[in-house]
């Protein structure tokens, strides 16, 4: 296992751990409570990240299981992941299932060979890239759970790995709109929330992006409008980027209202 693999791990397991112990305390109300994605509880929540957890440790392993889901996928490609995790939120035993896919996925990680990839519904994955995005997924989802309890949220220097993602997928994010991917490099520095400023691309990049780590994070997974943010873009592609940015595999999400 790489040292990265193990940073990212380590700290794919601290977000899940502050999700865990939020929710563990929940009665049945409190699992019902409405979260800021339309008709999705904080049960739904859970649910699909203990979904999609499965999924990946089955694509790593069990190419049938795999199958099948891709074929699901293809058939309802704007409903079969809410499908799947509004079934599951309303099963018993919720949390432990959760638990059990967590300490799967994380297992199935570490015993990849090095240099291998997993199949995933964008570009295959390394080991490595499977637990970043699936940091993402959980911080992300865990500022929704955290928003519909009425939770403070504090951002740590975690969510290093989110704008890494957000950052690598902007070709991505241009590609899935079905826009030419801009040819220069962008130079982005954000500041974290310890004050260090984390930065990407060449120093002389033309076009520049400059903000705090936790707005940027919040555009990439859609939990905050660019209108609320702190981001500011010098040049039009930058500017055309935060209008579309995620840093999730799929199709376009609709994205949070101005507030």
């Amino acid at each position: 296992m790489t040292d990265v693999l193990t940073q990212v791990l380590g700290d794919l397991e601290a977000e899940g751990d502050r999700l865990a112990q939020l929710v563990a305390g929940l009665d049945e109300a409190g699992w019902r409570t409405p979260t800021p994605a339309p008709g999705w509880d904080v049960a739904t929540q859970v649910a699909h990240l203990a979904w999609t957890d499965e999924v990946a440790v089955a694509a790593a392993t069990d190419k049938e299981a795999w199958d099948e889901v891709v074929l699901g996928a293809i058939a309802d490609p704007a409903g079969y992941v809410d499908e799947q995790a509004l079934a599951i939120a309303l099963e018993p035993g919720l949390l432990e299932r959760w638990h059990r896919a967590r300490a799967d996925l994380r297992a199935t990680l570490v015993a990849m060979p090095r240099g291998e990839k997993m199949p995933w519904f964008g570009p295959p994955m390394s080991p490595t890239s499977m637990a970043t995005a699936r940091l993402m997924e959980t911080w992300a989802h865990s500022l929704d759970v955290h928003e519909g309890l009425g939770v403070p949220f504090d951002d740590t220097d975690r969510i290093r790995h989110v704008a890494h993602l957000g950052v690598r997928t902007r070709g991505f994010a241009f590609a899935v709109h079905g826009l030419d991917v801009p040819a220069e490099e962008f130079r982005v520095d954000l500041v974290a929330p310890s004050g260090e400023v984390w930065s990407w691309g060449p120093e002389d990049a033309a076009q520049t992006l400059t903000g705090t780590a936790g707005d940027f994070c919040r555009l990439v997974t859609q939990r905050l409008h660019r209108a609320d943010t702190d981001l500011v873009a010098t040049g039009a592609d930058v500017d055309r980027w935060l209008d579309i940015a995620q840093a999730f595999a799929g199709r376009p999400g609709e994205g949070r209202s101005r507030k």
